[in-house]
């Protein structure tokens, strides 16, 4: 499906590291563009949450058919005419793609940070199945965004809010 364009509506990717605030700002994102938010944990099998529980790294093979998920979702947003947010770790270039590649009307917004930042914020989340042990393996398989992703990199020492005005900003600016 080449979904290129929603009458209006946007259809956003958040990623970036766990611990990054792809949840917060996604979902504070989504409410001030009136559009549905998805966050990408609730589309993985159980067996990807059992693995990430016991600190185990997923594999490609477990991240495809979630990947798929998410993809379908967004297409379900487009082809209704409702947009959407959705956050997603995407760590890889091959995942991004995969989401991306025939939905050249989704915008990439790249939550980035220092480790030490993002450890610090993962820590201080109770209860989330993904273990601060992770942490690395989240920094080691990130590959950031390059130009011709187009993505809009946003730095998350700033708060939320200020983070959200400089993602309606940038996308303001694109759309004229």
């Amino acid at each position: 499906m080449n979904l290129l364009a929603v009458a209006g509506e946007p259809l956003i990717l958040v990623m970036g590291v766990s611990g990054a605030g792809k949840s917060t700002i996604g979902t504070l994102l989504a409410a001030r563009l009136s559009v549905a938010f998805a966050d990408a944990d609730a589309f993985h099998p159980a067996e990807n949450i059992r693995k990430m529980s016991a600190g185990v790294p997923l594999t490609d093979a477990d991240r495809w058919p979630w990947l798929d998920a998410i993809g379908a979702w967004i297409d379900a947003q487009a082809v209704a005419g409702a947009g959407g947010v959705v956050a997603c770790s995407a760590l890889r270039r091959v995942y991004r793609a995969r989401l991306l590649a025939a939905r050249p009307a989704v915008r990439l917004l790249y939550l980035w940070g220092e480790p030490a930042l993002i450890a610090a914020r993962q820590a201080a989340r109770p209860g989330h199945f993904m273990p601060p042990s992770l942490m690395a393996s989240q920094f080691a398989t990130l590959e950031p965004p390059e130009p011709a992703e187009q993505a809009i990199s946003l730095s998350v020492a700033a708060t939320p809010a200020a983070i959200v005005a400089a993602a309606l900003a940038a996308l303001r600016t694109e759309t004229g």
